[in-house]
């Protein structure tokens, strides 16, 4: 999601500026897929030290370091207002302690090629038919 511009598109007149549009429905279900992955990213990930996600600033040029319950908190806000608020980045953040979101989408996908490696019909232990059914 790009972050709401409100100097672009016609004026509305005074005071309707500060409040953005509604989201789309694509825009919304875009936000609650987002939701959905960064729930999957800090299950996964906050267990082996992980605090959070790194998200480039196009406004000031800088890496932001967003911990979990802030970035769903800014999803969350996004969804409800149409815009997130600027918030306090954490005090000096240890940059190994937070990964980009593409970071989080690949090692995700590579938990799940595993399992699926792993299980690939979903019936571990089961009498099935295949390969497992032949290492007795």
């Amino acid at each position: 999601m790009t972050p709401f511009d409100d100097t672009s598109g016609p004026d509305f007149g005074a005071g309707d500026s500060a409040t953005p549009p509604p989201l789309t429905m694509e825009e919304r279900a875009g936000v609650l897929d987002d939701l959905a992955e960064l729930e999957v990213f800090r299950t996964l990930l906050e267990p082996t030290g992980i605090k959070g996600i790194v998200v480039d600033c196009p406004d000031c040029d800088e890496e932001h370091h967003v911990d979990w319950a802030l970035m769903q908190a800014n999803l969350r806000q996004l969804l409800d207002e149409g815009q997130t608020g600027r918030h306090e980045p954490p005090f000096d953040p240890d940059p190994d302690d937070y990964v980009s979101w593409d970071y989080a989408s690949g090692y995700a996908d590579g938990v799940a090629a595993a399992a699926e490696r792993d299980e690939p019909t979903g019936q571990h232990g089961a009498g099935g038919s295949g390969r497992h059914a032949r290492e007795d």
